[in-house]
């Protein structure tokens, strides 16, 4: 998965001419915190957010009225507020290189430029948790496996051969380390054979079955015993 895959495309942005006030408006009527600031030919210069607002208005602490704060957001632009040395990453970069960066640095939201600066979208840890989720397939129809796994070659081959001799689809599959588990891998599957079938052919062929959910097309989740 790239960037551009979840990335928001084409976002709203502002000039650094444009009041802080303004820019307050238009995060809250499109229920979003950051906005690109760029310049006349588009590209980016900075990044403002709400979290930097409240901060640097004193917003949460202030003895001002709403309409003596209000006047003071109206009288300052953007420019003098926003975050200047912003980290970007561009839209082909794979989804969780993107994740590392804001990892590493303890950032919330990267926006996303092309090779001249210019602004082509924002990516937010937001869209990364939906991105995990989608990648488990946790709302769409199936079954979850969760496996232990053997570390050798060849285990996912003779995992994956069972569900494919017995007309089942892999909608997903994901492998987990963890010390106190050890490694774990989660498959997603759909076919027409009963859950409590499938979940018998593999203990019977030496799987260690650890948990099964289905989620059903109504979204229901269905927990079924595994031994």
């Amino acid at each position: 998965m790239y960037v551009k895959d979840y990335m928001t495309a084409n976002p709203l942005t502002v000039t650094k001419d444009v009041s802080v006030s303004k820019a307050v408006d238009l995060m809250g009527k499109n229920n979003f915190h950051r906005l690109p600031v760029v310049d006349e030919d588009g590209r980016l210069i900075g990044l403002v957010t709400g979290g930097l607002v409240e901060e640097t208005s004193g917003a949460k602490n202030t003895s001002l009225s709403i309409y003596e704060l209000n006047y003071l957001l109206s009288k300052t632009t953007v420019d003098e507020i926003m975050i200047r040395n912003v980290l970007t990453v561009s839209e082909d970069l794979f989804l969780e290189e993107a994740a590392q960066i804001m990892i590493d640095h303890h950032i919330s939201v990267l926006p996303v430029v092309d090779d001249f600066y210019r602004v082509l979208g924002i990516i937010t840890e937001k869209d990364i948790f939906q991105a995990f989720a989608d990648v488990l397939g946790y709302r769409h129809q199936g079954t979850r496996f969760v496996i232990k796994c053997n570390d050798v070659p060849g285990f996912f081959h003779g995992v994956t051969k069972y569900f494919a001799d017995n007309n089942a689809n892999l909608e997903s599959l994901a492998v987990f380390h963890t010390e106190e588990r050890g490694t774990e891998v989660v498959v997603k599957a759909t076919g027409e054979i009963p859950v409590e079938e499938m979940r018998d052919i593999l203990i019977e062929a030496g799987y260690d079955i650890t948990e099964i959910v289905q989620t059903t097309k109504e979204g229901e989740r269905i927990k079924y015993p595994v031994d």
